[in-house]
């Protein structure tokens, strides 16, 4: 009996050193970002959706908000601008963002020049954003594979009354 005592003894002994002793490594917070904003009437009143996942789906945090009279342009940018902060506040690390907006995608990626002056104070606040994340990529997608952020936008709007 006294055998098997020490012997547990030892086991739970080790096992603390062990743990004390081994670097913890967390896991990197990766979430899914889907931004759209528009606007009905270009400019018009409008709206921003973001929609926050994990990899598996489950919805982390929205945005829906109502941002006045507006271009779609300046409403996608916005929109992105909400949900990358929104993406700080719960602690993401990496960031997968999906928008409908080929134009805003190009040009964060550099592909397309942004001539729209009031467009450059929101492209960067985007890049500002943009460098708190160890990884982030933008990518388009078809509006029919954003539906969630799209109907964040139109809440919105009718919220609104508009």
């Amino acid at each position: 009996m006294a055998r098997e005592e020490g012997v547990a003894v030892a086991s739970r002994r080790f096992k603390k050193t062990f743990l004390m002793n081994t670097p913890v490594r967390l896991a990197m917070k990766k979430l899914i970002l889907h931004t759209d904003g528009g606007a009905r009437g270009n400019p018009g009143p409008a709206g921003i959706g973001a929609a926050l996942t994990t990899p598996e789906g489950d919805v982390v945090a929205e945005v829906s908000r109502y941002i006045g009279e507006t271009t779609n342009n300046q409403a996608e940018y916005r929109a992105l601008i909400a949900g990358l902060e929104k993406a700080k506040e719960v602690h993401a690390d990496s960031l997968t963002c999906y928008l409908d907006s080929e134009l805003i995608v190009k040009q964060l990626q550099g592909d397309y020049k942004i001539k729209n002056a009031d467009l450059k104070p929101l492209v960067e606040i985007v890049r500002h954003l943009a460098h708190q994340f160890k990884e982030i990529t933008f990518t388009h997608v078809p509006r029919e594979r954003n539906k969630h952020a799209d109907s964040l936008v139109n809440r919105a709007i009718d919220a609104a009354g508009r």
